[in-house]
């Protein structure tokens, strides 16, 4: 007769640990303050935690009031870019083990743009700018046999990077000459005048050419290549804009 055999006990689940993380948030409300200020809030997180659910922490347990954009919290829908510790980021993306913490973690704003409240700020210039690049396929040709415009996969990776862009503005937010310039066009338009431009169905290259063409437009980025760094989607946005001004210098794409 056989002996039965004990089942070991389940396994305990290792506790993971919490920790307090100070958030540092450059608060402004219109209606009460004349200047922008920081207030400081003391919050419970753990390593995994995004500077996005440290936020929903704040206005959800101690202070309503705080106001910010936020969407799909997963990186595409670029509602929620933000200054995290001097720095342009999403902080939906942002993880609390990636950031030091010994010291109060400054969330603010981005740069550039008209400040509405606290971390929100008014993004029509931003959009003004992408509008007037005419960021759409343009082409009077019918394509063959009435279908769809045919493409190779050599002309498809041409524009792929910039295909990526998710419009949050980081890039054109951290850019010095956009801070100091506010009629430049800025990367994310450039960025998506590159994406049309240098597509083989579109017929119009000439047109995006000619507005980029401009005392504001790619010939005032100073190539600092923060727009780069900056970019949540890791577009190579100072090569884009590169390449844009060496097709204006060669007359098409």
């Amino acid at each position: 007769m056989s002996t039965p055999t004990l089942e070991s006990p389940p396994a305990v689940p290792e506790e993971i640990a919490s920790f307090t993380v100070t958030l540092s948030v450059r608060r402004f409300n219109p209606e009460t303050d004349e200047d922008p200020h920081w207030e400081n809030y003391d919050v419970e997180m753990y390593a995994t935690d995004r500077i996005l659910d440290a936020l929903h922490k704040i206005k959800w347990e101690q202070d309503g009031s705080l106001s910010f954009r936020r969407s799909c919290a997963h990186g595409i829908c670029g509602s929620d870019a933000m200054r995290i510790n001097g720095r342009n980021r999403l902080a939906c993306k942002t993880l609390i083990k990636d950031l030091d913490i010994t010291k109060p973690v400054t969330v603010e704003a981005i740069k550039g743009l008209p400040l509405e409240k606290d971390l929100i700020v008014d993004m029509e210039p931003f959009f003004a700018s992408f509008r007037e690049v005419q960021p759409f396929l343009m082409a009077q040709n019918t394509p063959k046999d009435g279908k769809e415009r045919i493409q190779t996969v050599a002309q498809r990776e041409r524009f792929d990077d910039t295909t990526k862009c998710i419009l949050c503005a980081a890039c054109t937010s951290s850019c010095p000459v956009f801070w100091t310039d506010g009629q430049y066009f800025g990367p994310a338009a450039i960025v998506n005048a590159h994406r049309f431009i240098f597509d083989s169905r579109d017929e119009n290259a000439a047109v995006r050419l000619d507005i980029l063409n401009d005392r504001e437009g790619v010939w005032r980025c100073r190539t600092t290549f923060n727009c780069t760094e900056a970019c949540p989607r890791g577009i190579q946005v100072t090569q884009a804009i590169a390449e844009v001004k060496q097709a204006i210098m060669r007359g098409k794409p």
